[in-house]
C-alpha cells in the first residue's frame, strides 16, 4: 500500500477524532476508492457520527449485502434513525445472529418503541446471559420505565460488578428509585471511577433531581462531556437552559447536532422559536 493511500487513512481518523466528522468523509471516500483496508469502517464512522443517515444507509447497506455483516448493527442504527423500523429489526437480528452482541441493546430498544416490551426482555436478558455488558443497565431501565421497580432491583442485583460499570449505573438507578440516595451516590461514583459508559450524565441527574444540587449536577454533567458520554453534550446544555443560560447552551446544542442527536436538534429549534414538524 502506498505512502499516500497511507496518509488518507491517517487524515481522516484524524480528522473523526476532532469530532469534524463532516470534513472526514471525503477523504475517506477517495480512502475507499484507493482500496485502503480501514476505509470501509472509517467511513461508516464518519457517516454516523455526522448523522448523515442516508448516505451511512446506502453505504452500510452495500456492505451488507456484499457479505461484510460484522456491519449489520450500523446499517440497523441508520435504519432507525430513517423510521424504518422492519428494515432495522432485520439488521440488528443479523448483526446479533453473527455474534454481534452490542446490537441486541439498539434491538430491544426499536422493540420498546414499538410496545413490543416482553421480546425487547427476552432479547436483553440473553444478551446479558451472554456477556453483554451494557445489556443488565439496559434491562434495569426497562423495568424502570414500565414502573416495575421489583423487577429493576432483581435485574440490577443480579449483574452487579465491577466487571460490568454499566451494571452498577443500573444498580445505582434502582436505588435512587428506591429512595436510597447514600447509597445512590456512592454507586455511582464507583461507577465513575471504573469507567462506566453513562456514569457521569446518570450521576448528575440523580444530584439535579433527587438531591437538588445544582453545583453538583453541573459538574458532572460538565464531565460527562469531557468523557464523552453518549448525548452528553444535550445533556449538560439542558440544565444549562434550565439554569437561566441559554446562550451558553446553544455551543453544546450545536455538537450534539454534529453527531446526529435528535434531541439537541429539537432543543435548539425551541431556543430560536422553530417548529420541525414544519419541515
Amino acid at each position: 500500500m502506498s505512502e499516500t493511500v497511507q496518509s488518507l487513512s491517517a487524515q481522516g481518523r484524524a480528522l473523526l477524532d476532532a469530532g469534524r466528522s463532516a470534513d472526514a468523509v471525503e477523504v475517506l471516500r477517495q480512502a475507499v476508492a484507493s482500496g485502503e483496508e480501514p476505509a470501509p469502517d472509517l467511513l461508516a464512522r464518519a457517516y454516523l457520527d455526522n448523522g448523515s443517515w442516508v448516505a451511512a444507509a446506502n453505504w452500510l447497506g452495500a456492505l451488507v449485502e456484499s457479505g461484510r455483516v460484522e456491519f449489520a448493527g450500523r446499517l440497523g442504527v441508520a435504519l432507525a434513525e430513517l423510521g424504518d423500523a422492519g428494515g432495522a429489526e432485520d439488521a440488528f437480528r443479523t448483526a446479533v445472529e453473527y455474534g454481534e452482541l452490542a446490537a441486541a441493546n439498539d434491538l430491544a430498544i426499536l422493540l420498546r418503541d414499538q410496545n413490543r416490551f416482553g421480546e425487547a426482555v427476552q432479547v436483553l436478558t440473553r444478551a446479558a446471559e451472554q456477556g453483554d455488558r451494557q445489556a443488565p443497565d439496559n434491562l434495569t431501565a426497562l423495568h424502570l420505565e414500565a414502573g416495575d421497580l421489583p423487577a429493576a432491583i432483581e435485574v440490577a442485583e443480579r449483574w452487579v460488578s465491577d466487571d460490568r460499570p454499566d451494571a452498577v449505573v443500573a444498580l445505582a438507578d434502582v436505588r435512587a428509585a428506591a429512595r436510597r440516595d447514600d447509597e445512590a451516590d456512592e454507586l455511582y461514583r464507583r461507577a465513575a471511577h471504573l469507567g462506566a459508559l453513562r456514569a457521569h450524565t446518570a450521576y448528575g441527574a440523580f444530584l439535579l433531581t433527587s438531591v437538588g444540587d445544582v453545583d453538583g449536577a453541573e459538574r458532572e454533567f460538565r464531565a460527562a462531556v469531557r468523557h464523552n458520554e453518549s448525548g452528553s453534550s444535550y445533556a449538560l446544555a439542558q440544565f444549562l437552559i434550565d439554569t437561566g443560560r441559554p446562550d451558553e447552551a446553544r455551543a453544546h446544542l450545536q455538537v450534539g447536532i454534529d453527531h446526529g442527536d435528535r434531541n439537541a436538534l429539537a432543543a435548539l429549534a425551541e431556543l430560536d422559536g422553530e417548529d420541525l414538524s414544519d419541515d
